[in-house]
């Protein structure tokens, strides 16, 4: 996995308070600049735009599964007329590169994140307590290849296209003016997924399905009051999608009756054998306080 490192500095809320001496002996009023409400940190509504890092973890061990046979239950080998598996030179997490796995695997690819939110706090003395919602969209990439040994290769590529959550988060103000936090909860995506496959003797059919997956996140983070409704902040969450809903369905093309792919039914789905879409988000968010 590549290392994410986001730069991050620390800011210092500055309070003064001056006084004048009396201009007369019977009239004493000091006399105080304006300053920040701390008292009003991190409780009301509240806006922020935030912009970071989706990185993706290492998916060891993915491949494709099949279903030869159509029973819907993809746990088929793909077999020769031989009975050799036909996928015998094996799979790779990423993208291939090659017909052969002699080519390699390009590696998953990070990628920027960035989204709004809104949400609203309930500060109880040093205490926070709130929920919020936001939308999210990534640029990451999560793919898997196999190889056969025709020889082709056969890739499966996701993205997500954009996220809507919904999150509690519970946190500590120590008098205001900063917040630690935590935060969890559930939501929905669109992913978008890609075929690739150097294969010019089947024919490929996508299964696309345009309805939305559920998911959830959990991390935390901190936020510092940098004007009187104004953050600055650093946050980290781990998001995780159910996303098994895409295949592709393999057909004759101009491939003969023997062909691995048609053998037990006259055609094959493929799908990813990794269920859940997940990464892992660094940002920076910038927020204004009602």
């Amino acid at each position: 996995m590549k290392t994410a490192r986001l730069l991050s500095s620390a800011i210092g809320l500055a309070v003064a308070v001056v006084a004048v001496p009396a201009m007369a002996q019977d009239d004493t009023a000091p006399i105080a600049v304006d300053t920040p409400a701390r008292d009003s940190h991190f409780d009301g509504p509240y806006v922020q735009a935030f912009g970071g890092l989706s990185t993706r973890g290492n998916d060891s061990g993915d491949g494709l599964r099949f279903d030869t046979d159509g029973d819907g239950r993809y746990d088929n080998t793909v077999n020769t007329a031989a009975g050799a598996n036909a996928f015998a030179p094996g799979f790779c997490n990423g993208r291939a590169l090659g017909s052969t796995p002699d080519g390699g695997c390009r590696s998953d690819k990070d990628g920027a994140e960035y989204g709004v939110r809104f949400g609203y706090d309930k500060r109880m003395g040093n205490f926070v307590l709130g929920g919020l919602v936001e939308g999210v969209k990534s640029e990451a990439k999560d793919a898997t290849s196999g190889f056969s040994s025709t020889p082709a290769s056969y890739v499966i590529q996701r993205q997500l296209d954009y996220g809507l959550n919904a999150r509690l988060r519970a946190g500590y103000t120590p008098g205001g003016g900063a917040l630690f936090y935590v935060t969890g909860g559930g939501g929905v995506a669109k992913i978008d997924h890609t075929f690739l496959t150097t294969n010019t003797a089947n024919s490929f059919d996508p299964q696309r399905n345009n309805k939305l997956v559920w998911g959830w996140q959990a991390g935390g983070g901190g936020e510092i009051m940098v004007a009187r409704n104004v953050s600055l902040g650093l946050e980290y969450l781990y998001n995780r999608y159910n996303d098994n809903k895409y295949s592709v369905e393999v057909g004759p093309g101009t491939a003969p009756a023997t062909n691995p792919f048609l053998i037990d039914s006259g055609s094959t789905s493929i799908k990813g054998s990794n269920k859940n879409f997940s990464y892992h988000s660094l940002r920076a968010t910038v927020g204004f306080q009602f």
